[in-house]
Formats: C-alpha cells, structure tokens, sequence
C-alpha cells in the first residue's frame, strides 16, 4: 500500500469541515443568486470562522453565489451551503428572481453557451 493516500490532505477535509458535513444548503440558491453583506454582518465580521469571514467580506459588493465560490476556490455545493447559513444568520441578503427547481434552466444554459462561444 503506498503511504501517500493513508490521510486526506486539509484541502480535501476542509469543504466538509466547513459545512459541518452537510452537502445541501438549508434554501436553494441559483448560481447567479446575488449576495450583499448586511449592516449586521460587517459588524460580526471579526468574530466570524474563516469561510463566513471570506463571504461577508467579499460581498460588501455584491457577488453571485458562483462568483463567490471561484474566488474561494471551493465548490458550489459547499458554497450554497455557506451562504445559505449566512442568510440565516443575517450576515448576508440574497437576492434572486426566480427559485430553482433543480432541472436545468434553459435560459442560463443557452446564456453560459453563448458566452462559452464568446471566449
């Protein structure tokens, strides 16, 4: 057995430390949902754990749920689940037009194509 895969790396843990090993947000979040801090979440800003400090910080101006979880480098599913614990906790509003169903949405994949089209 090679002795480099007997323990996971911190970045392998940490999206599932971070969300207290849940995999599905408390509220669906489309990836172009748009985060703002609150008044109350600058104001926790300094007592919040690393992920939520990153969110509310970074969505002073506010961020789509998909722009957030590029620059944090974690996957969308765990970032739907940060920012839907930040709502609840009133550190961050979002703000979306329609709830998703959780089937594809045409309209945002014919956007995503044509921009994909673009590059």
């Amino acid at each position: 057995m090679n002795g480099d895969a007997v323990e996971p790396s911190g970045e392998l843990v940490r999206p599932y430390t971070a969300t207290r090993g849940r995999a599905r947000p408390s509220r669906l979040l489309a990836l172009e949902a748009m985060v703002t801090t609150t008044p109350f979440g600058l104001a926790r800003l300094p007592a919040l754990l690393l992920e939520q400090k990153s969110i509310v910080a970074m969505c002073v101006q506010p961020q789509s749920v998909i722009e957030i979880a590029a620059s944090l480098r974690l996957p969308v599913g765990v970032v739907r689940v940060l920012v839907a614990d930040a709502a609840a906790d009133r550190l961050v509003d979002i703000s979306q037009l329609t709830m998703p169903t959780g089937a594809p949405q045409m309209a945002l994949l014919d956007r995503v194509l044509t921009n994909l089209r673009r590059l």
